[in-house]
């Protein structure tokens, strides 16, 4: 099906995947993204420390509401994405100092261009079922995707996510029952420790911002985060955790679930004020993704010339 660009919705997907050190792992998975020219990688993030890798797809929707038929080509991207992932990455044998829970940890939908978040939540629920019903993968969905709309954090909380099970501040091989106390929305409650599990979601936009602060005191660091955080009383809509970055920093990872009312100036402003009384210096944060636009932009460019 070839769509006109004037005719566009958009969606744009963030892939997250449990490596980052293995190229030969993640040249599979790049090469699996080509079986549709209009569902496209517009961009790339990946840290070693963290051993994560982050993949932003952006590909068109279509929803026959009469029929009660979603199309897009991005279901069968991802698929494929994830299917090598599984093929080329054990989560047995990987480590990193960022939380996660599977080896395809998190995909989220967000809705760009014409289309609704609706159309994206359509799209999140079609990969899910592909990944828990046919690769058998535990699936828990959050936001649009959810049938009550649970929140992201609300999900990851309940898994342990954000415990570390190795060295106090990383995270190695699957540390969860094989047997999930929760009953997953998609998939069975049983888990193989290679694959782990998946959490899939959509969302309005969220930005994502990392603040490096040169410290290796990883107790104060966090306690700023929570004090930056909107769940420990500091800025709304944000959500921050402390992750050990190197040898002699942390980084503050936010999330930043509505930037149009919460931006990363705010952030930055924050966390510099709450270290400057510890007597720490704090780098100048970044974005970790493009911006809405510049998502589109490239996408236009790559698959319509324009």
């Amino acid at each position: 099906m070839k769509m006109e660009p004037k005719d566009t919705k958009l969606i744009c997907v963030k892939l997250y995947i449990s490596e980052s050190r293995n190229s030969s792992a993640l040249d599979m998975i790049e090469q699996a993204s080509k079986i549709d020219p209009e569902a496209a990688i517009v961009n790339k993030f990946q840290d070693r420390n963290y051993n994560r890798v982050r993949y932003t797809l952006v590909s068109y929707v279509v929803h026959d509401a009469v029929a009660g038929i979603t199309f897009s080509p991005m279901r069968r991207t991802l698929l494929a994405m994830v299917e090598a992932a599984y093929a080329a990455i054990n989560l047995e044998m990987h480590s990193g100092a960022h939380p996660r829970l599977g080896v395809v940890d998190h995909i989220c939908f967000h809705p760009l261009a014409q289309a609704t978040l609706e159309d994206a939540a359509r799209v999140a629920k079609l990969v899910a079922s592909d990944i828990g019903i046919g690769l058998q993968v535990p699936v828990f969905l959050y936001e649009a995707a959810h049938p009550n709309g649970k929140a992201l954090d609300a999900v990851r909380r309940e898994l342990g996510y954000y415990r570390p099970n190795f060295r106090g501040n990383q995270w190695a091989g699957w540390a969860l029952p094989e047997i999930l106390p929760e009953k997953p929305d998609e998939g069975p409650v049983h888990v193989t420790r290679a694959r782990g599990i998946t959490v899939i979601g959509a969302s309005p936009w969220v930005d994502t911002y990392n603040v490096p602060v040169q410290s290796t005191d990883i107790p104060a660091i966090r306690q700023i985060a929570r004090m930056v955080s909107g769940r420990g009383g500091g800025l709304p809509t944000v959500q921050a955790l402390a992750l050990v970055h190197g040898d002699d920093r942390i980084e503050i990872a936010c999330m930043l679930l509505e930037p149009n009312q919460v931006g990363a100036d705010q952030v930055q402003s924050q966390v510099e004020q709450i270290a400057a009384q510890e007597g720490l210096e704090v780098e100048k944060g970044y974005f970790t993704d493009f911006s809405q636009d510049m998502i589109t932009e490239r996408y236009m460019k790559l698959v319509y010339g324009e």
